[in-house]
């Protein structure tokens, strides 16, 4: 006599969803990494260049903007690099796959300018208090050239509003747009008045409005890596509308998070009095969470009345 044994279970097969689970995946599919690829060539060469002149004409605002760049397009190569990971679908050893790259690349991106505006504003009170000889025209020049660079590099950047990454390299460019601007206002200050004492002053006032812009991005990378609360549900009002549900005696160990930016995740404990009434249960609670809180991903566990989990015969 002999038996037949099910095949055993594959990573395709544990990752697939069927009929009643969550509609989206746990990577991402179609990202081109085009733009990102553009705007690194393009910061990357232009660093280089006000790198250059930054030293030649001894301008803090000027070298600031320079190493400005050069995050930037250490932010945008981590920002590509973590988009190709992102992509990669869940595997045996990575069951959520590898969506969290992005966020995680954001927040090391924030780390790094924090970093730099901390060594701009250290520069600038050195200046401030010790003037240096600044030149003027060719500061006036670069610095010019560098806010079309950004233009054109925040444009690209800006056709991608859904990756957390990319708009933490956005802002990295915004302000580095600011630099530019700042830097061009330096030169020409200085070229027509020779006070060189604005060249420091508009590198701090810059490295302050960096700096509210990082803080806004470093908080939600860390909210979302930390796995928090989504922004805009309210995790005590779904424990209440867990509770309402018809069949449901009472709520526990309730968790929700983001799988991914943008698609929320649940997981909890529901106590019932009849295991027979499960299914229709469940179909209700699926119901309510997605149309008042947009919760697809829900995995719940039903418990009796003394809280052990119930067990189908």
């Amino acid at each position: 006599m002999s038996s037949e044994h099910a095949a055993p279970p594959t990573s395709d097969h544990l990752h697939a969803h069927l009929d009643g689970d969550a509609e989206h995946g746990h990577f991402i599919e179609a990202r081109s990494q085009k733009a990102l690829a553009f705007a690194l060539t393009l910061t990357l060469l232009f660093a280089l260049v006000e790198v250059v002149t930054g030293v030649v004409s001894n301008s803090l605002a000027l070298i600031s903007d320079a190493g400005h760049m050069v995050t930037d397009a250490a932010a945008l190569g981590l920002a590509l690099l973590a988009q190709l990971i992102a992509k990669r679908p869940p595997s045996s050893r990575h069951s959520f796959g590898f969506v969290r790259a992005e966020a995680l690349a954001a927040f090391v991106n924030c780390l790094a300018m924090l970093l730099l505006v901390a060594w701009i504003v250290y520069e600038a009170v050195q200046r401030l208090a010790h003037p240096e000889p600044v030149q003027g025209g060719v500061v006036l020049v670069v610095a010019a050239l560098g806010a079309c660079i950004n233009i054109a590099v925040a444009w690209v950047l800006s056709r991608d509003t859904e990756s957390i990454n990319t708009r933490a390299a956005l802002v990295n460019v915004m302000g580095d747009l600011l630099g530019s601007v700042a830097a061009i206002a330096a030169g020409a200050i200085i070229y027509f008045t020779g006070w060189v004492r604005i060249d420091p002053i508009l590198s701090i006032f810059v490295s302050l409005l960096i700096l509210k812009s990082t803080v806004g991005i470093l908080r939600e990378s860390y909210h979302f890596l930390m796995e928090g609360v989504p922004h805009g549900i309210d995790y005590l009002q779904v424990g209440a509308d867990l509770a309402a549900v018809e069949g449901v005696l009472s709520v526990h160990d309730l968790h929700v998070w983001d799988m991914s930016p943008g698609h929320p995740a649940l997981i909890g404990h529901l106590e019932i009095a009849d295991l027979g009434e499960w299914p229709a249960v469940l179909r209700r609670v699926k119901e309510m969470l997605l149309d008042k809180h947009g919760i697809d991903h829900v995995t719940l566990q039903p418990e009796a009345l003394d809280g052990k989990p119930l067990r189908a015969v």
